[in-house]
């Protein structure tokens, strides 16, 4: 049997902490670190949207109005589908009981929704979603294990996405755009070279995962042991790792054509080549920058920047990002809701220290009282 699906998950006693949406994870610098994170990007998206005119991306948010905002949220479960189909791979993988594929689609929801809505930028987004797997059954190290495979093939399909982008917007440009579009390459070269590196240490390095996990995470690595083992066994059948990276290719070009059919639908006309190339570049500033909570101020300004080159106005731009954050906050509050009353609910199951958990509790003896 699979090591990763091997592990019987006890949920009386599975001790990975719950989270708290009142709380930043991790020591005291880090909150703080979060927190002037946050004042500085709310200062740039600001600024930008202030160079570009308010009232301009006040019209241009009208224009796409609630018809827009509802074809994104209609358009939403798709990918979503695509990026649970792509971690059920991993997670799915090997002989006996498998988790249920609604088990990944419920965590990608809480993955995405936290990454987008709280302050713990995609990286915190990628434990909570872990956790939220672990809630509806998945083993925790098969949880951590089959999260780390599957951002990998998650970033390598977004390599291939970008250098699409990065193609189209080389033939729009011209010869006027090639400095800008040959460094533009350059990083992706070393992004993918960095990528490539990641993913062979995962492969092969198993006790350099866990010894790293130590290192970093050492409550994550003492509550899942193994941890290493688990991701090696993942790689040992690439075709987990293509059939996974093509499914978010798939889902990386669905979420953009999301964003055509919404202006399309509000009757606004854009080359869905623009948009899908848009996508891209503002998706890979994110990624660069993912340390950025909600991405606040890099989204804005990519928009503000790269829109112009493919034909998308700053104001038009700029709208489609806040639509997309309304779209988040649409279906992020539900999701996030229903994960707290899911922590809330197993925490007043925990039986309290010194409390009996059998339906009745023993009467103790007039000896014991002595």
């Amino acid at each position: 049997m699979s090591e990763v699906t091997a592990e019987p998950l006890d949920l009386a006693s599975v001790s990975a902490p719950a989270f708290d949406l009142s709380r930043l994870p991790g020591p005291r610098v880090m909150r703080t670190g979060a927190v002037l994170a946050i004042i500085l990007g709310l200062a740039a998206a600001t600024g930008v949207m202030g160079a570009v005119g308010l009232a301009d991306i006040a019209r241009a948010t009208r224009a796409i109005g609630v018809r827009g905002l509802a074809a994104l949220v209609i358009w939403t479960p798709g990918p979503l589908l695509l990026l649970a189909a792509a971690w059920f791979l991993f997670g799915g993988a090997g002989p006996g009981p498998r988790p249920g594929f609604s088990v990944f689609v419920w965590a990608r929801l809480i993955r995405d929704a936290s990454g987008e809505l709280l302050p713990f930028s995609h990286v915190g987004g990628f434990f909570i979603g872990a956790r939220a797997a672990i809630l509806r059954g998945l083993a925790p190290r098969a949880a951590f294990a089959t999260s780390v495979a599957d951002v990998s093939a998650e970033l390598l399909a977004q390599l291939v996405f970008t250098g699409a982008a990065l193609a189209w917007l080389a033939q729009r440009l011209g010869a006027g755009a090639q400095s800008l579009v040959s460094s533009a390459l350059l990083g992706l070269v070393g992004g993918a070279v960095a990528v490539g590196l990641f993913m062979l240490l995962q492969g092969k390095g198993g006790r350099m995962v866990d010894r790293l996990a130590g290192q970093l995470f050492p409550a994550l690595a003492k509550r899942s042991p193994g941890l290493g083992a688990a991701v090696q066994d993942l790689y040992s059948h690439p075709w987990r790792v293509m059939g996974a990276t093509a499914l978010h290719l798939a889902a990386w070009v669905a979420s953009a054509l999301g964003c055509w059919a919404a202006l399309r639908t509000a009757g606004i006309r854009v080359e869905p080549e623009d948009i899908l190339a848009l996508e891209a570049v503002v998706a890979a500033a994110r990624s660069a920058l993912v340390v950025a909570p909600m991405g606040i101020g890099v989204q804005e300004a990519t928009y503000a920047f790269a829109g112009p080159l493919l034909g998308v106005s700053p104001d038009l731009a700029l709208a489609l990002s806040l639509v997309k954050r309304a779209r988040d906050l649409a279906v992020g509050i539900p999701a996030l809701a229903a994960w707290q009353a899911m922590e809330g609910a197993r925490a007043l199951q925990r039986p309290r220290p010194g409390m009996f958990r059998g339906p009745s509790a023993p009467k103790p003896s007039p000896e014991a009282t002595r």
